[in-house]
C-alpha cells in the first residue's frame, strides 16, 4: 500500500509541475511613434484598489482628499478600460472646464491614440496642446491623417514594384492589403517555419525590407533567427496598424457633409468622449437624436454636481431592447470639500438641494474607497486640513524630496496666520450688500506679493485667494495700481475666490479672509478645507485673529496656526528665492508690525533695485515704470539709457539682478522711517533726478496709500503735463 501511495504522489507531483519563463513583450514596431507611452505614476495600494474596483461592472465610489491623485486614478481607470475593452466607449463628465482639461491633458500623455479622444463643449480651446480635440478639429485631423497614410501605401506599393494607384482611396488600399501585403506575409511565415536553423533567412527573405529601409536603426541584423523574427513581426504590426487606421478613415471619405462626419466621429469613432455636466444637460436631446452610445461613465468632481446633473449623463442614450447599455459608473469626488452652488436659499436650506448624489450615497453607507496619501503639500501644511479625514497620510515623495525640506526663502515659517488690525480706522466694509472688502488685508497681501517678486519668486508660482468676490476685485485694483508700473513685478498667477480655485493648486498661496465682525460663510468647514489645501510650499493667511480664533467649527486649524506668531515673520538676510535653510529652522526673525511697515520694507527693496539700475550707467534707471524711454541730449545719459539689456534679461528670468553688496543692510527693526525714500523724476530733457524724502513721509508708503502715490507710479505723459 505504501509503494502505491508513493507512486500516486509521484503522479500527482508530475501533474502539478509549473513552468515559469520570462515574458518578453512583442516588438511594437521599428519607428519611434510605434513605441507605447509609459506610465510614470507609481500608485499606492489604495489607488490600485480603486483602479481594480473601477474596471469592475457596477458602481464604484472613490473619495479623494486634496492632493491624493484623484485625477491620476481616474486616468488609469480609463487607460485600463481602453486596453482591456477596446470595443467599449467611455463618457467623462466633470463639473468645471478646468477639471475636465486637467483630466484630458493627462489622458493624452497615456497610451491612448489621439484619434479616439473627443472633447465637447466650450472649454476645448483652453487645452494646453497644439492638437484640436473638438469635433471639427478631430474630423480635420482624420482627413489629414488619411492623406498621410495613403502616401505611405503608395510608398509600400513602390517598394513591392506594384502600381501606385492602390493608394487612391481607403477602399483600394484595403484591397491592396488583402491581395498583396497579407498574402506575402503568410507566404513568408510558411517559409520561415521550415528554415528556423538559418540565422540570415529572415533578413534575406523578408518581403517588406525595402519599405523599412528608412528606420532610425537597422531592423534586421542577420545575427539570430529569433531576434530577426521578432523584429519582422514588429514591422508587420506597424503595417497592420496603418491599414486599420485607413479602414477607420474610410467613413470620413464616404461621408461628404461636415455634420455627418462630426456625428459619425461622436457616435462611432471616438472611444473616450469628455464634456461638462452642463453641456450634457444642454445637448441631451441632440445626443439622443444622433444615437449616441456609451458603456462606461466616469464622473470627476461628483461631490460638486447637483443630483439632477448627476442623473442626466446617465441618460444620454436610448435603451436597447429594454435594457440599459451602461455597464460601469465611477463617481470620484470629496464630500468634505465644497458642495454644488445653489443660490436660492429656500432650495438650499429647506430642500437640501446643495447635497450631491455622491454625498447622499456616502451618508447612506454605500461602500466607497478613500484615498489616504497626499502628495501635494508639505506635511506641516497638510496638518492644517488632514484632521478632517479618517486616515490621511503623506506620500514618501513629500517626505524625501529636497524642495519640501527647504524653507520658504525670505520667510521664517512655511505657513502663518497674520493678524491684520484696522487700516485707517476701518476693518471690513460692504459698499453694497454681500460685497465685502477689507482694504488693510488687500494692501498687506499685495505688499507681501511685491516682496516675494523682488526676492525673485516667479509670478506664476504665487496665487492670491479670498473668500469674497468684493475682496477679489479690490485686490485686483490694488495690484493694478501698485504692481503694473513695474515691469519686473507684474500680476500674480491668479487672483480668485476660494470657491473658484477648488481643484487647482500653486506653490505659494496668500489668503485673505476679509471679515472682522462676523465669521461669515467660512464657518462652513468644507470651505476652510479647500482654502487650506491649495498651497504646496507656503501658505500665509491674513485675517482678524480675535474673530476667527473664537469660531468653534474652525478650532483644529486655527489652533495650529496660532502656535506661531500672529505677526508676519520675515528673514531679511535672504535676498534670493533659493535657500539651503531647513524648513524647521526659522533663522533671524523680523516681525512685521503691520501694513505700513511691510510697505516700507518693499519700498526699501525697490530703492535698492533703482540704485542698481543707476550704478555705472549700466542700467536704465526708469524704463521699468515709464512706458517709453525719454529722449536724451547728453552723451553720458544716452550711453546709460541704451545699456539696459542686462537688467531686462534679468527680469526675463523672473529674478531681479542684484549686484554684489546691493543688499548691504536690512531696514532697522524698530524704525522703518530710517529707510531712505528715493523718487526718480524725469524732466523734459531726459535728465534723471533723484530726490530723497524726509523721514516724516516714510510712514505713509509710496506703495501703500492712494493719496501718496508719487511720480514713480505716474506715466510719462502725466509727468510732462505736471512739469509744463
Amino acid at each position: 500500500a505504501s509503494t502505491d501511495d508513493v507512486s500516486m504522489v509521484g503522479v500527482g507531483s508530475e501533474k502539478e509541475k509549473l513552468i515559469v519563463e520570462a515574458y518578453i513583450p512583442s516588438d511594437p514596431g521599428p519607428y519611434p511613434q510605434d513605441q507605447p507611452k509609459q506610465n510614470s505614476v507609481r500608485f499606492t495600494s489604495t489607488q490600485v484598489g480603486a483602479i481594480v474596483s473601477g474596471i469592475q461592472p457596477g458602481l464604484t465610489m472613490v473619495v479623494g482628499p486634496p492632493g491624493t491623485g484623484k485625477t491620476d486614478t481616474a486616468v488609469q481607470i480609463l487607460n485600463v478600460l481602453y486596453h482591456n475593452c477596446p470595443s467599449q466607449r467611455t463618457l467623462i463628465i466633470t463639473h468645471s472646464n478646468q477639471a475636465l482639461n486637467d483630466l484630458f491633458e493627462k489622458i493624452m500623455q497615456r497610451d491612448v491614440p489621439a484619434r479616439y479622444l473627443l472633447r465637447l463643449g466650450q472649454g476645448e480651446q483652453e487645452l494646453a496642446t497644439d492638437l484640436d480635440f473638438s469635433r471639427q478639429g478631430r474630423v480635420n485631423a482624420m482627413l489629414v491623417r488619411r492623406l498621410e497614410l495613403l502616401s505611405e501605401v503608395e510608398r509600400l506599393a513602390r517598394s513591392l514594384q506594384l502600381p501606385e494607384d492602390v493608394g487612391y482611396t481607403c477602399e483600394t488600399a484595403g484591397y491592396f492589403w488583402l491581395l498583396h501585403v497579407y498574402s506575402r506575409w503568410e507566404q513568408f511565415l510558411a517559409a520561415c517555419a521550415e528554415n528556423q536553423d538559418k540565422p540570415t533567412f529572415v533578413q534575406d527573405r523578408f518581403p517588406f525590407k525595402e519599405f523599412f529601409s528608412n528606420t532610425p536603426q537597422p531592423v534586421l541584423t542577420g545575427q539570430s533567427f529569433e531576434k530577426d523574427m521578432r523584429a519582422a513581426k514588429g514591422c508587420f504590426r506597424h503595417l497592420k496598424t496603418m491599414f486599420q487606421e485607413l479602414e477607420e478613415c474610410r467613413a470620413f471619405e464616404l461621408l461628404k457633409s461636415t455634420v455627418d462626419r462630426s456625428n459619425y466621429l461622436m457616435t462611432k469613432q471616438a472611444k473616450i468622449v469628455a464634456m461638462t455636466c452642463t453641456h450634457a444637460a444642454l445637448k441631451r436631446k441632440d445626443f439622443l437624436q444622433v444615437g449616441f452610445k456609451y458603456d462606461n461613465l466616469l464622473m470627476e468632481e461628483s461631490a460638486q454636481i447637483l443630483e439632477i446633473e448627476t442623473f442626466i449623463p446617465m441618460l444620454l442614450q436610448r435603451q436597447e431592447d429594454g435594457y440599459a447599455r451602461l455597464k460601469r459608473c465611477i463617481l470620484i469626488g470629496d464630500h468634505h470639500q465644497l458642495p454644488p452652488v445653489v443660490k436660492n436659499m429656500a432650495f438650499q436650506k429647506y430642500s437640501h438641494m446643495d447635497q450631491s448624489l455622491f454625498t447622499r450615497f456616502v451618508r447612506l453607507g454605500i461602500p466607497y474607497i478613500e484615498l489616504n496619501a497626499q502628495g501635494r503639500a508639505r506635511p506641516s501644511i497638510a496638518g492644517l486640513y488632514n484632521w478632517r479625514y479618517r486616515d490621511l497620510g503623506d506620500l514618501p515623495y513629500v517626505k524625501e524630496e529636497a524642495i519640501f525640506h527647504r524653507a520658504t526663502a525670505g520667510f521664517s515659517y512655511d505657513y502663518q496666520l497674520v493678524d491684520v488690525p484696522d487700516y485707517h480706522g476701518r476693518g471690513e466694509t460692504a459698499p453694497s450688500p454681500w460685497f465685502y472688502q477689507n482694504e488693510g488685508e488687500a494692501e498687506y497681501i499685495v505688499s507681501v506679493y511685491m516682496y516675494m517678486r523682488l526676492l525673485g519668486y516667479p509670478a506664476n508660482k504665487i496665487s492670491i485667494l479670498t473668500t469674497y468676490n468684493g475682496q477679489k476685485l479690490l485686490i485686483r485694483d490694488v495690484i493694478n495700481r501698485r504692481c503694473a508700473p513695474y515691469d519686473f513685478i507684474g500680476p500674480p498667477n491668479k487672483v480668485a475666490t476660494v470657491d473658484k480655485f477648488q481643484g487647482q493648486q500653486n506653490d505659494f498661496i496668500l489668503l485673505s479672509l476679509v471679515r472682522t465682525r462676523f465669521v461669515g460663510h467660512l464657518r462652513d468647514v468644507r470651505r476652510l478645507v479647500v482654502a487650506m489645501s491649495r498651497a504646496r510650499l507656503g501658505l500665509y493667511v491674513f485675517c482678524r485673529r480675535s474673530l476667527f480664533e473664537q469660531c468653534y467649527e474652525l478650532q483644529p486649524t486655527f489652533q495650529l496656526l496660532l502656535q506661531r506668531p500672529d505677526h508676519l515673520a520675515l528673514n531679511l538676510n535672504e535676498v534670493t528665492p533659493f535657500t539651503y535653510r531647513h524648513v524647521e529652522d526659522t533663522g533671524p526673525i523680523k516681525l512685521v508690525s503691520g501694513v505700513e511697515e511691510m510697505a516700507s520694507i518693499v519700498n526699501y527693496k525697490l530703492n535698492q533695485v533703482y540704485q542698481v539700475r543707476m550704478m555705472g550707467h549700466q542700467f536704465d534707471p526708469f524704463s521699468a515704470y515709464l512706458g517709453q524711454v525719454a529722449p536724451s541730449t547728453g552723451a553720458p545719459e544716452q550711453n546709460g539709457l541704451q545699456n539696459s539689456t542686462s537688467w531686462n534679461h534679468a527680469m526675463d528670468t523672473d529674478m531681479p539682478a542684484f549686484s554684489n553688496g546691493a543688499h548691504e543692510d536690512v531696514p532697522p527693526e524698530s524704525k522703518s522711517d530710517d529707510v531712505p525714500q528715493l523718487e526718480t523724476l524725469v524732466n523734459q530733457d531726459g535728465d534723471v533726478q533723484v530726490e530723497s524724502y524726509p523721514n516724516g513721509e516714510m510712514g505713509q508708503s509710496v506703495l501703500a496709500d492712494d493719496k501718496n502715490v508719487v511720480a514713480v507710479e505716474r506715466s510719462s505723459n502725466e509727468e510732462n503735463k505736471m512739469e509744463e
